[in-house]
C-alpha cells in the first residue's frame, strides 16, 4: 500500500479545528491494506475511505472523545479561586439547551 496522503497541504487547513491526523485513501488502498489503517487509528489517526474524492466511510478510535462536563469545568474553576459567578439567566437558558437536545443525534447520510 503506498503511504495515504494527510490531509494537510503545506501546513494550511481549511478547518483549524481538524485533527492533524486525519488520513484520506481510496478504496482500493484500504482494501489493500486494511490491518495497517487499523493500526494508524489504534495509533490516534482518523481514516476517510473515499471513493473519487468523495467519503464513503470513517475509521475513527472507539474510544470517547476527551472531555469534561460544565460542572467538572465549574468545579476546577472554583479549586482553583476563580470568582467568576454565572447568572441565573445563563444558567436558566443552559439548562434549556440542554433539554431541547435529548433525543438522539442522527446525522443525514451522504449523498
Amino acid at each position: 500500500m503506498k503511504k495515504p496522503r494527510a490531509c494537510l497541504s503545506e501546513g494550511w487547513r481549511y478547518n483549524p479545528g481538524m485533527g492533524d491526523n486525519v488520513i484520506h485513501v481510496s478504496k482500493a488502498e484500504a482494501a489493500s491494506d486494511f490491518a495497517a489503517l487499523l493500526e494508524r487509528v489504534s495509533e490516534g489517526a482518523e481514516v476517510i475511505i473515499e471513493n473519487d474524492s468523495r467519503p464513503v466511510a470513517v475509521l475513527r478510535s472507539a474510544e470517547p472523545h476527551p472531555g469534561r462536563l460544565l460542572s467538572e469545568s465549574l468545579a476546577l474553576a472554583e479549586a482553583h479561586g476563580s470568582t467568576a459567578t454565572l447568572d441565573e439567566d445563563f444558567a436558566r437558558d443552559l439548562e434549556e439547551a440542554v433539554n431541547s437536545h435529548r433525543e438522539p443525534l442522527n446525522p443525514p447520510a451522504w449523498d
